[in-house]
């Protein structure tokens, strides 16, 4: 879990937009983020095996 006093600095504006770091909207993890959804790649995956992100697929080959 990330700590919450990043994941609120996160929240802030920044003085310069390169400065904005991706976040996930669920538990503020800063790395492994998947920009099309906002979320993390654990959460991402979770989401995905309960079925609740419409149009995503369990990959089977």
């Amino acid at each position: 879990m990330a700590r919450k006093a990043l994941i609120e600095k996160a929240k802030r504006e920044p003085k310069f937009a390169v400065r904005r770091r991706n976040r996930c909207k669920l538990c503020g993890r800063p790395r492994g983020f998947i920009r099309q959804f906002e979320l993390c790649r654990h959460c991402f995956r979770r989401l995905a095996h309960e079925g609740k992100l419409p149009g995503v697929k369990k990959a089977s080959w």
